[in-house]
């Protein structure tokens, strides 16, 4: 590690230590001095770096939601018509329920705090948001709200459930609610 001010990773450090102390313990487990001690960084660089829990928690998050909404890019990027989108879908509800249960713990914390707090939730509409647009590019704004509450919803009773259902039941479910009148939007050809 480096030491003093020569160290430029030591904020990424003390976000990622963040991130990976509310995994373990939850938002309560969050203190300057687990994460300084998770990160390995002195006491002090927890208040030179954030202006206290609430800065770090809401720059961990962003981090968090950033990471996950670069997951959706990826997939639905490759897209080029409404069929790979949906393909895309079934992808993304079935690599994120599979995944870390880290994130499925971290995202609920999320959740949680958004449910209380109104700063968290601005922070989980700009989620929401960021992940419509990309749906948007393929299904009209209202196909695309339903199906981003689908992988939310699916995604965590798949990673929740003892026998999770599979992908058939996963694509049907993506097919049934962009598949009506009007749903695909305009420009997007089906092949």
């Amino acid at each position: 590690m480096a030491t003093g001010r020569t160290d430029p990773q030591r904020r990424e450090r003390i976000l990622a230590a963040t991130l990976d102390q509310i995994a373990e313990e939850g938002v309560v487990g969050v203190s300057h001095r687990k994460v300084a001690a998770r990160a390995d960084v002195p006491l002090g660089s927890m208040t030179y770096h954030f202006d206290g829990i609430d800065e770090l928690l809401r720059e961990a998050f962003t981090r968090f939601a950033d990471r996950i909404v670069a997951v959706f890019e990826d997939h639905l990027g490759r897209a080029c018509t409404p069929e790979e989108a949906r393909e895309a879908v079934v992808d993304l509800i079935h690599i994120l329920s599979e995944g870390p249960r880290r994130d499925l713990v971290l995202t609920q914390e999320l959740y949680t705090l958004a449910a209380r707090r109104d700063e968290y939730r601005e922070l989980t509409h700009a989620w929401m948001n960021r992940s419509r647009r990309l749906l948007e590019r393929f299904f009209t704004p209202d196909a695309a709200r339903r199906l981003d509450a689908l992988i939310e919803g699916l995604a965590l009773h798949r990673a929740l459930d003892t026998e999770p259902s599979g992908r058939e039941l996963t694509r049907q479910a993506v097919e049934r609610l962009t598949s009506g009148p009007g749903d695909v939007a305009q420009g997007t050809r089906s092949r």
